[in-house]
């Protein structure tokens, strides 16, 4: 059995900061590429930022890229979520991932996910 617990998430004013965290339990992730998505009501799922464990390549959708930076650990067991200059637009569910392909963007290439962290951004 895996895990992944995303935390940090909650309520932030426009323009402002958050950080997340996504640790992973029950076994070894130094080599899984993870990542994060998220899903607004209504919305469907949606790739936000992938780190490969390969060469912590990374990569983003083109709506947070240059605000949102993903990072994770020397063991490779926990990936972290930067977001800065957040907008309305960024509230959603924020899910940790985690694949051991080298290459994470589509929901389909998810071998494991978390079990979602709300952030709410306020206009």
């Amino acid at each position: 059995q895996v895990q992944l617990v995303e935390s940090g998430g909650g309520l932030v004013q426009a323009g402002g900061s958050l950080s997340l965290s996504c640790a992973a339990s029950g076994r070894t992730f130094s080599r899984y590429t993870m990542g994060w998505f998220r899903q607004a009501p209504g919305k469907e799922r949606e790739f936000v930022a992938s780190i490969s464990w390969v060469d912590t390549a990374t990569r983003y959708a083109d709506s947070v890229k240059g605000r949102f930076t993903i990072s994770r650990d020397g063991a490779k067991s926990t990936v972290y979520l930067q977001m800065n200059s957040v907008n309305p637009e960024d509230t959603a569910v924020y899910y940790c991932a985690a694949t051991s392909a080298f290459i994470l963007s589509t929901t389909s290439g998810v071998n494991y996910w978390g079990q979602g962290t709300q952030v709410t951004v306020s206009s």
